[in-house]
């Protein structure tokens, strides 16, 4: 039986998506965070595809069902932080209609955040729904990839190659667990991730495959736009693979508090029927939304506020993960 991951624009049964609820880590805007998640909650669900809201206890469920709609399953589960595209189950599919659950080790980002609940939430959600989980023998977030659909991923070295996450495997090591676990056979390389980005440089803020073969990465907007030679970097060495880039507008640079955030129109989530694209309030917000609309033609594209979301470390594709549809060749 040969498995593989259907890429994100594979139709969807449902998606899961996590709700804030440690004031800890959202300190100023838990409840903006809160809001700003069950906007991109309802916006899915209102676009026809089914959303499972994880919430952590019953005073959260309540809050949650105040701020969405009645189409909303909530599903309780106990995990700290909301980004289930990291600690989610990735549903690989035979193309026989089967479907089973791949879950890797977690250690909190490299040993910066271990919460509660974190290292299991995934297989948790597998199980509830009805699927066998394999668990694999080293350390990998889902964040960290993007792929086509023909076995093509891309990564970054500053993730994949870091220290704190697999110390004794090599890069020709994780090439072979990614064929081996995920059949994805051909990696490309990046380079250095967004600045000050918690996760050491996920792929999912810098660069996304829109199609096979195809990927889109930002470009540098402005003079002072802090990962201006990341971007140019990552554009070079995509074209070298021989991939046809598109380009994006980047936010530039979005602070908080005087510290260069993370912001990235790259996080956008791709459902069904509906693509998500974070805004922050900037001048180059509707830019952002309208280039991610064009590379999507068979879908309607939203952009929705995602600053107070960003704050806790993340965006709209770092709080979701999909169940893709079981689909027979």
């Amino acid at each position: 039986m040969s498995w593989r991951l259907p890429p994100e624009w594979h139709p969807q049964d449902w998606l899961w998506i996590g709700f804030p609820h440690d004031a800890g880590e959202w300190p100023g805007v838990l409840e903006a965070a809160q809001r700003q998640i069950a906007a991109f909650t309802n916006a899915v669900a209102d676009s026809g595809q089914s959303v499972r809201l994880i919430v952590r206890d019953a005073a959260n469920e309540a809050h949650a069902r105040a701020l969405v709609s009645a189409q909303v399953l909530l599903e309780r589960a106990r995990y700290g932080d909301i980004w289930l595209r990291d600690t989610g189950p990735l549903v690989m599919t035979d193309g026989c209609g089967n479907r089973v659950a791949r879950r890797f080790g977690f250690n909190g980002w490299g040993g910066k955040y271990l919460m509660d609940g974190d290292a299991e939430i995934g297989a948790t959600l597998a199980r509830k729904s009805g699927l066998d989980v394999i668990e694999a023998d080293w350390f990998l977030e889902g964040g960290a990839l993007d792929w086509d659909g023909t076995g093509l991923a891309v990564t970054t070295q500053q993730c994949l190659l870091n220290p704190n996450r697999n110390p004794d495997l090599s890069r020709s090591d994780i090439e072979a667990r990614l064929a081996r676990d995920l059949g994805l056979d051909r990696v490309l390389w990046l380079g250095e991730g967004l600045l000050n980005d918690h996760t050491d440089g996920h792929v999912d803020n810098l660069a996304r495959f829109i199609a096979p073969g195809m990927l889109a990465v930002p470009c540098a907007t402005g003079a002072n736009d802090p990962n201006a030679a990341i971007y140019a970097d990552a554009r070079a060495r995509a074209q070298t693979f021989g991939l046809e880039v598109r380009d994006v507008p980047s936010p530039g640079r979005i602070a908080r508090d005087g510290a260069t955030e993370p912001a990235s129109y790259m996080n956008f989530a791709i459902t069904s029927h509906l693509v998500v694209v974070p805004t922050f309030g900037c001048a180059h917000d509707a830019d952002g939304v309208a280039a991610i609309a064009a590379l999507f033609p068979d879908r309607d594209t939203i952009g929705l506020p995602a600053d107070a979301v960003l704050a806790g470390g993340g965006g709209f594709h770092c709080a979701s993960q999909q169940m893709p549809a079981m689909i027979s060749a």
